[in-house]
């Protein structure tokens, strides 16, 4: 290379020399028009790549069925990647260059040609940097990923790219290997540590909730130590995104959802039910044995006779029916009936622990609708039903007084 370049610099200053230029102006004139001719050789070959090999890239994968080369090929992606050609251009020509300069310290050329290569490097770290994010996109047009989050993956891998790259400059400045800064940096990474405590922590953190399918974008997530109750928006190397119901967003560092409990309600949401548990409390004094006028009464009336016949004459075993027996079943039956219920899980009606506010009567059951407000709807429509049929067997539920009961 260095003859190459010393029998072009000769020719230029014999040239210089017959034209009838000094020598000391044919030595500098020597020096600038190198330097232009290197020039305009890096500027023509960028130019080339550029508007050449990438637009001609970029008309041919237009031309294909296919749309996830339209992204990959993109003229971002392609133009960095020509972005590296450049600098590898410019350290082929640099001996060139420096032979036409005339420059005799060593620093200088050395100075040079380390720059020239973090310059290499920094082109081939944007690349991959837009590479990564161009993959990103791509993963995001396929629904399978909508719910993974892939953008705390593309951030990792960011944060790695960026330490490779920082390693690689720093080792090329003090002229050592990569590997043998990586052995000086073993003493310090306690110090590194501490300085990347968050962004480290976030990034186990993110893997174990991945791998462990805790936690994905779209879920809707309970922490009352926290405050949170909200759908998950977003899922990053160092931050959660949290849409509460009151839509604000609350954020959360991920390592948080490892050391403290919460709740994943995307089971519930996945099964087809949504459950519904809910007491009601009988005044005890109310409670009696079942007579005929009673279930006479019920039969005649519309809301409980299509469901007391079927189970007004089954005794239970070892005793009489009471009200509240009758109550209990004609509720229960009103649940298995209901068609909003889902009828593939558990229902049942239950009483618990008496106290001294009365016998506490459950309703223990799943409501085929999920979404919030049709849940509500059908819980208030049970409920209701519940406390409107309890004065037609006889029951009393209790309330503690209220200032009209006292007046009357």
């Amino acid at each position: 290379m260095n003859i190459f370049d010393h029998s072009i610099k000769e020719d230029i200053y014999n040239k210089l020399i017959e034209w009838g230029v000094s020598e000391g102006a044919a030595t500098i004139l020597d020096g600038i028009i190198i330097l232009v001719y290197l020039a305009l050789l890096v500027i023509i070959i960028n130019l080339v790549l550029r508007w050449g090999v990438v637009r001609g890239l970029h008309w041919l994968v237009h031309r294909t069925r296919a749309t996830w080369d339209d992204i990959l090929f993109d003229s971002n992606v392609m133009q960095r990647l020509t972005g590296i050609v450049t600098p590898v251009v410019v350290k082929m020509m640099l001996p060139l260059a420096i032979a036409g300069l005339e420059i005799s310290d060593t620093w200088i050329e050395e100075v040079l040609f380390k720059c020239v290569d973090i310059l290499i490097v920094i082109a081939c770290l944007r690349f991959v940097n837009r590479l990564l994010k161009t993959l990103y996109e791509l993963m995001l047009r396929r629904p399978a990923w909508h719910d993974k989050p892939i953008k705390g993956l593309l951030e990792t891998m960011q944060v790695i790219l960026a330490i490779v790259g920082v390693i690689l400059i720093v080792a090329i400045i003090i002229d050592k290997s990569p590997a043998g800064l990586l052995t000086g940096l073993g003493a310090s990474a306690a110090v590194i540590s501490f300085i990347f405590k968050d962004s480290l922590m976030g990034l186990l953190a993110g893997v174990q909730l991945s791998a462990n399918n805790m936690l994905k974008v779209g879920d809707w997530i309970e922490m009352p130590s926290r405050g949170i109750d909200g759908s998950v928006i977003e899922v990053t190397l160092t931050t959660i995104k949290i849409r509460r119901w009151d839509n604000t967003c609350q954020t959360i560092p991920p390592y948080v959802l490892i050391s403290e409990p919460f709740t994943n309600w995307q089971a519930m949401r996945d099964s087809g039910g949504r459950r519904v548990k809910r007491s009601l409390n009988v005044d005890m004094t109310s409670v009696s044995f079942a007579t005929e006028e009673l279930i006479d009464r019920l039969r005649r009336n519309s809301h409980t006779a299509s469901l007391v016949e079927q189970i007004a004459t089954t005794l239970p075993e070892g005793g009489a029916l009471t009200n509240l027996d009758l109550y209990m079943r004609v509720i229960n039956k009103y649940i298995d009936v209901h068609p909003r219920v889902n009828h593939t899980m558990l229902a049942m009606v239950r009483q618990l622990q008496p106290t001294e506010w009365g016998l506490p009567i459950e309703l223990y059951f799943f409501t085929a609708a999920i979404d919030w407000v049709p849940h509500e709807h059908l819980q208030t429509e049970v409920i209701s039903h519940v406390v409107a049929l309890a004065p037609i067997f006889g029951i009393r539920l209790y309330q503690a007084p209220s200032s009209v009961d006292f007046k009357s």
